[in-house]
């Protein structure tokens, strides 16, 4: 038995779960993005530190020390986890700040852990 869930506003659904039916080859492009996204160690310490910093959000000036990296290799970082839609990015004067998109951790997570029915 399928179970619908309910989005948040202005969210998409990406994917189906993976066991319970076969994926298009736009869902299996959509999440093998963000997989790769998070596949790199880098992007998926990025990634805590934004949603560990105060009030989930961080400024890209705020993310460089703790990865030992310049400012550009941090943007590029944020860019790809942003066009994985993981993050989201608001410019504040000259500075980016990133924030987890609401939600798309857990449902990565839930597509990998929803079990097959019969």
């Amino acid at each position: 038995m399928a179970t619908d869930l309910t989005l948040l506003p202005g969210t998409d659904p990406c994917c189906a779960p993976i066991v319970r039916e076969a994926m298009s080859a736009e869902s299996a492009a959509a999440l093998a993005a963000k997989f790769k996204a998070i596949g790199d160690p880098t992007r998926l310490r990025l990634l805590s530190l934004v949603a560990a910093h105060d009030g989930a959000e961080a400024c890209v000036c705020d993310l460089t020390e703790p990865v030992a990296l310049s400012q550009p290799t941090v943007s590029h970082h944020l860019k790809v986890l942003v066009d994985a839609g993981l993050l989201t990015r608001s410019k504040r004067g000259t500075w980016s700040f990133y924030a987890l998109v609401p939600g798309a951790l857990d449902d990565l997570a839930d597509l990998l852990r929803t079990p097959a029915t019969a």
